[in-house]
């Protein structure tokens, strides 16, 4: 049976942690530390749908450090509706794609893919390409349970990573990037294989991953691999 969406959240938080969480008056404070919108966006967490609450959100992220960024899942409506009409907006509108492990992995060409941890400093290299610098790494670094990364290759050469670890049974693929030169030659498919056969050996039943819905080869791949889209959330910022 596919994992709905409610199963993937504790799964996005453990394979893609914060510094640490607080939680204050109904809201989770978690301490991203610069690495990036979903470790550092407030999460609500049974507070009253009220501006003196989001106040208190607020406040709470500025004594950390923290600009004004709340993350929505899908049933919270209210909360959207909330910061909408206070002026937040709207940021990132994400995709939330699952697939059974055995539907996507495969037999890989040899000297393609390698998982590998701790990272390499190639794999840095190609990641501080992409934008993804080290406090996104330290983010890797903080996961608990199995994890890996996968290096990639192509024509003899180092020109993909990705990270990926797993929680009660479900994968999840993060920081996937594909050196420009190498893309469009079939290298992103492959990682994502590798990622499976990974997650196979860690015992995992599903490999999910979380990718913008602006990002459109991202959403063709994994598409036509068969994957389901089970969600979406997106941020609000002010």
């Amino acid at each position: 049976m596919t994992p709905d969406f409610t199963a993937l959240i504790p799964v996005i938080t453990a394979t893609w942690p914060p510094v640490s969480s607080t939680e204050q008056a109904g809201w989770v404070i978690p301490q991203g530390a610069g690495g990036g919108s979903r470790v550092s966006a407030v999460r609500w967490n049974g507070a009253a749908m009220t501006r003196q609450s989001v106040e208190t959100a607020i406040a709470a992220q500025a004594a950390i450090g923290q600009r004004p960024l709340f993350i929505i899942w899908p049933d919270q409506t209210a909360l959207d509706s909330l910061l909408d009409s206070i002026g937040f907006a709207e940021k990132d509108p994400t995709l939330a794609y699952i697939a059974p492990i055995p539907s996507l992995t495969a037999p890989l060409p040899p000297v393609t893919t390698f998982p590998t941890w701790p990272p390499l400093a190639i794999q840095a290299e190609i990641w501080a390409d992409g934008g993804i610098g080290p406090a996104r790494l330290a983010v890797m670094d903080r996961v608990d349970g199995p994890k890996t990364t996968i290096l990639g290759r192509i024509n003899d050469r180092p020109a993909a990573t990705a990270f990926v670890a797993v929680h009660d049974g479900i994968a999840m693929l993060h920081a996937l990037e594909v050196a420009p030169a190498a893309r469009g030659q079939g290298l992103g498919r492959q990682m994502v294989h590798a990622a499976a056969n990974w997650a196979q050996t860690q015992g995992a039943t599903h490999l999910s991953l979380l990718v913008t819905r602006g990002n459109a080869p991202a959403n063709r791949l994994y598409a036509s691999l068969g994957m389901q889209v089970i969600g979406y959330y997106h941020y609000r910022e002010i």
